[in-house]
């Protein structure tokens, strides 16, 4: 870096930045806040700012997930503080949901598995046609995804997505890497949907909601179109006993 501070520059094995755009996108518009910045990008690279950790995931690992979970909603409210632009790069959660609508899961399959994803097809339905405070999104907002900086905990490797602002923590209920037992934890997944619904300001029937058809689309990406089974099938089961009820 022309300043003498570390970058951190990352080469994509694509010809192309496609894929990544959308997210680089994202972090350019944040220009800081809350976020790596993004110096250049070129080709199939970019040079981003280099944030020396730890990682929320590593407090996580550190046995201070509570800890780690009050950082990780400050920053999503600090990323939200202000909209960001649309722009015509960004994908929608339609999108990326047509993959669990398209999933056929296997007769083979669980029974349990069959009807959670029933459920969450018709859930996904009810939840992208009924969308609010719809806005770009960071898309894959979770523990080790946010790193310490000099100026506190900061997000990086976006995705980049159009759609409700309440998916924004979704992905984070199943992570982060490592914590198997802890993320299968219903006090924890309590814990979270209570305590995220209060400071992002989402109900929790939501919150939850979202976290669950979450669990299903990353199993639908991870199954190349037919579904017999996954490792995350009985955590689908487990979160979506905590959405709550009445």
């Amino acid at each position: 870096m022309p300043d003498g501070q570390f970058g951190a520059l990352k080469i994509y094995h694509r010809a192309d930045m496609s894929n990544e755009g959308p997210g680089l996108t994202f972090l350019s518009a944040l220009d800081g806040r809350a976020a790596a910045r993004v110096h250049t990008t070129h080709e199939n690279a970019v040079l981003l700012e280099w944030l020396p950790g730890p990682s929320l995931g590593d407090l996580v690992r550190q046995d201070q997930d509570r800890t780690a979970a009050i950082h990780l909603v400050k920053v999503a409210n600090e990323i939200h503080e202000e909209r960001v632009p649309d722009s015509d790069m960004y994908p929608s959660l339609e999108n990326w949901f047509d993959a669990l609508f398209a999933l056929r899961v296997s007769p083979q399959a669980a029974n349990q598995t069959r009807d959670d994803f029933e459920y969450c097809r018709d859930l996904a339905r009810h939840l992208l046609s009924s969308q609010t405070d719809v806005r770009p999104l960071h898309g894959d907002l979770h523990h080790d995804n946010i790193r310490l900086s000099d100026t506190g905990f900061r997000a990086f490797d976006a995705k980049g997505v159009v759609g409700e602002r309440g998916y924004e923590l979704a992905n984070a209920f199943r992570n982060p890497k490592g914590a198997t037992e802890l993320i299968r934890d219903p006090s924890r997944i309590r814990h979270l949907r209570d305590l995220w619904s209060h400071e992002f300001k989402v109900p929790p029937v939501r919150l939850m909601q979202w976290a669950t058809v979450r669990v299903a689309l990353s199993i639908s990406w991870r199954s190349s179109g037919t579904l017999t089974t996954d490792p995350e099938c009985d955590l689908l089961s487990i979160f979506r006993a905590q959405i709550p009820h009445g």
